[in-house]
C-alpha cells in the first residue's frame, strides 16, 4: 500500500491512496507505530496537500557514490565499502515545498534517489533478516552544495541544510527495491534514467552494514545513492524525481 502524510487545512494526518492514487483514506495516527487502522474518512487527493510522508525522528543516512556511473562523473573511485554520512532531520521537506537556496552556496545540485524507511529497531541486522526492519520506500533528492563539499571537507553543511532533503510522494510498503527505474528530469528536461540493479551496494547489505554501526530505528531514513547525470539547480528550477512502483517527487527551487 502507498501511505502518505497530509493536511485538508488541520492538523498533520497519514492516509492510504486508494482508487488509483484520487484518494486518501485517512488512517490512525502513524503507522510505523500502530499499524492501519481506518477513520472511514475518504477525501479527494485534489482537496489534501500531501506532506513529507516521514519525518524521521532519529536520522536521515546518506550512502555516497553508491553508482559507478556516477563515481565516475565526479572524478571519484568506486569506494570499497559504503560511503555513509549522517542528514538533520531538519532538512526535510515533502512534495512541492520549495527547496531553498541559501546565499552562501552558488553550485547546487539535485540527486534523485530511491529512499528506505526504516519500521522496526535494528541493530547488527543480518542480510538475511533486512526485510524486517524496513517499512517502505519512497523517493529523495539528495540536494548538494558542491562548493561547500569542497571547502568544508565532509558534507554535513553540503547535503544537510534546511529543505534539502525532499521526501515523498508516498511510502509503498509492498515492493522489491532490487531493479526499480528511476528516473529525474529537471525543467521537464530526463538528465537521470537508472535502475536500482546497478546500485554497487544493494538494499540488503546497506541495512547490515549501517545498523553495525548505528542503531536503525523507526522512521529513520536510508538515501541509497544517485546514479549519474546530476546536475546544476537555481531559482526558477523545477526537478521531478520518478520511481517506478513509487510515484513522483516535485520541487521548485528558490533564491532566499
Amino acid at each position: 500500500m502507498r501511505i502518505v502524510r497530509f493536511s485538508a487545512g488541520e492538523d498533520p494526518a497519514y492516509g492510504v491512496l486508494e482508487d488509483n492514487g484520487r484518494v486518501v483514506a485517512e488512517i490512525v495516527g502513524d503507522p510505523i507505530y500502530q499499524g492501519v487502522q481506518f477513520t472511514g474518512r475518504r477525501l479527494p487527493i485534489d482537496d489534501v496537500r500531501l506532506l513529507a510522508p516521514v519525518i524521521p525522528r532519529s536520522k536521515v543516512i546518506g550512502i555516497g557514490r553508491n553508482y559507478a556511473d556516477h563515481a565516475k562523473e565526479m572524478g571519484n573511485d568506486v569506494p570499497t565499502s559504503p560511503l555513509a554520512f549522517l542528514i538533520p532531520n531538519t532538512s526535510v521537506i515533502g512534495p512541492d515545498d520549495p527547496v531553498v537556496i541559501p546565499s552562501f552556496t552558488n553550485e547546487v545540485h539535485y540527486e534523485g534517489e530511491l529512499a528506505v524507511v526504516i519500521g522496526r529497531i535494528g541493530k547488527d541486522v543480518p542480510k538475511a533478516r533486512w526485510r524486517e526492519v524496513v517499512f517502505g520506500y519512497t523517493c529523495a533528492n539528495d540536494v548538494s552544495a558542491r562548493d561547500l563539499q569542497r571547502d568544508d571537507g565532509q558534507w554535513a553543511r553540503a547535503k544537510g541544510m534546511d529543505t534539502f532533503t525532499p521526501l515523498g510522494p508516498a511510502i509503498e510498503t509492498d515492493l522489491d527495491p532490487a531493479g526499480l527505474r528511476l528516473v529525474t528530469r529537471r525543467d521537464g528536461e530526463l538528465v537521470q534514467d537508472a535502475t536500482t540493479a546497478d546500485l554497487i551496494f544493494d538494499v540488503p547489505t546497506l541495512i547490515e552494514y549501517l545498523s553495525a554501526a548505528f542503531t536503525l530505528l523507526p522512521g529513520d531514513v536510508i538515501l541509497t545513492g544517485t546514479p549519474a547525470g546530476v546536475g546544476p539547480v537555481d531559482h526558477g528550477s523545477r526537478v521531478e524525481v520518478e520511481i517506478e512502483g513509487i510515484g513522483t517527487l516535485a520541487n521548485p527551487f528558490v533564491r532566499r
